[in-house]
C-alpha cells in the first residue's frame, strides 16, 4: 500500500517508519496519524515484523501538530472529532517495542509522538520541547504526562510553560533519552539496537513492555505483584527452556517465539 505522509524501509525483521511531510517540516496532522496507525495494526499480527523504529528527517523528526489543520476548530469540534486521540491509543497500546529514533527538531506533537515510544534515542542535533504555550494551548496528547514522568516536576514545568527547547545532551542527562549517537551514524545505530532486540523472544519482550508501561500507573507493590506473574507465565515457554539451557552449556539462544 503507498502511503502520502509516511516511508516504510524494512530491515530483515526491523521496521523503519520515516515521517514525510518535508514541505510542512514534518508536521503531524490527522492523515500521518491514521497511516501510521494502518501501519502498525497491520504489524501488530506480522511475524515478520519485530521491532519497529519511528524517525523522521535530519532536521525535523517532527515539528509539532499542524496548526493549520487546526487552526479553526473550536472546542466543541475538538472534543465530538476526539482530535488524535484513536490515534494515540493505537500508539500506546501497540505491543511491539516502537524506538523512537530523533534528529533534529521534535517539538510539541513531534515530542509527544516521540514520547508514546518504549525507548527515545537522539542524534546530537535533536532538540526537544512542548511550546503550546506559546500558541495560547497546551499540550494535548501527553506532553503533561509523560514528560513530567521522564525529567521530574520541575523540568517539565520549565518546558511546558516558557516553551524551551531541550537538547539532545540535556535530555540524555535528565533521562529523557536513552543514548545519543552522532548524526553520520545515527539510523545504522539505532537499527542495530532494533536487530539485537528483535532476536529476544517475544514472549519475554511483550512481558518486559507490559510490566515497564504498568509501573507507570500503579504503586511499587502492585507493580511487584503485576512482574511476578509475569515472571511466572513465561517459565511455561518453551523459549524459557532453550534460554536457561543455552546459558548453561555457553551457546547461543536459538528462540522460536512458543
Amino acid at each position: 500500500m503507498a502511503y502520502e505522509t509516511i516511508i516504510l524501509e524494512h530491515h530483515e525483521t526491523v521496521l523503519l517508519i520515516r515521517l514525510n511531510r518535508p514541505e510542512a517540516l514534518n508536521a503531524i496532522n490527522g492523515k500521518m496519524l491514521k497511516e501510521l496507525c494502518s501501519v502498525l495494526e497491520k504489524s501488530s499480527n506480522d511475524v515478520n515484523v519485530r521491532v519497529i523504529v519511528l524517525t523522521g528527517s535530519e532536521k525535523f523528526f517532527a515539528a509539532g501538530a499542524d496548526i493549520k489543520e487546526m487552526e479553526k476548530k473550536n472546542s466543541t469540534e475538538m472534543y465530538l472529532d476526539d482530535y488524535f486521540t484513536k490515534e494515540h491509543n493505537v500508539i500506546s497500546s501497540f505491543r511491539k517495542p516502537i524506538i523512537a529514533g530523533v534528529s533534529g527538531y521534535a517539538l510539541g506533537g513531534g515530542c509527544e509522538l516521540a514520547m508514546m515510544c518504549d525507548i527515545l534515542i537522539a542524534s546530537e542535533t535533536a532538540k526537544f520541547g512542548q511550546p503550546e504555550i506559546n500558541l495560547g494551548v497546551m499540550a494535548g496528547i501527553g506532553g503533561t504526562q509523560r514528560l513530567p514522568k521522564s525529567v521530574g516536576k520541575y523540568k517539565a514545568m520549565d518546558m511546558h510553560l516558557t516553551g524551551r527547547y531541550m537538547d539532545a545532551q540535556e535530555a540524555e542527562r535528565v533521562g529523557l533519552v536513552s543514548r545519543v549517537f552522532p548524526e553520520k551514524d545515527f539510523e545504522i545505530k539505532i537499527i542495530e539496537i532494533a536487530k539485537k532486540i528483535s532476536e529476544k523472544s517475544m514472549s519475554s519482550i511483550i512481558a518486559i513492555k507490559e510490566s515497564i508501561n504498568f509501573s507507570y500507573e500503579s504503586n511499587l507493590s502492585s507493580g511487584i505483584i503485576f512482574e511476578r506473574r509475569k515472571f511466572h507465565s513465561l517459565f511455561s515457554t518453551e523459549d524459557q527452556k532453550e534460554g536457561m539451557a543455552a546459558f548453561v552449556e555457553k551457546r547461543t539462544p536459538k528462540f522460536s517465539d512458543r
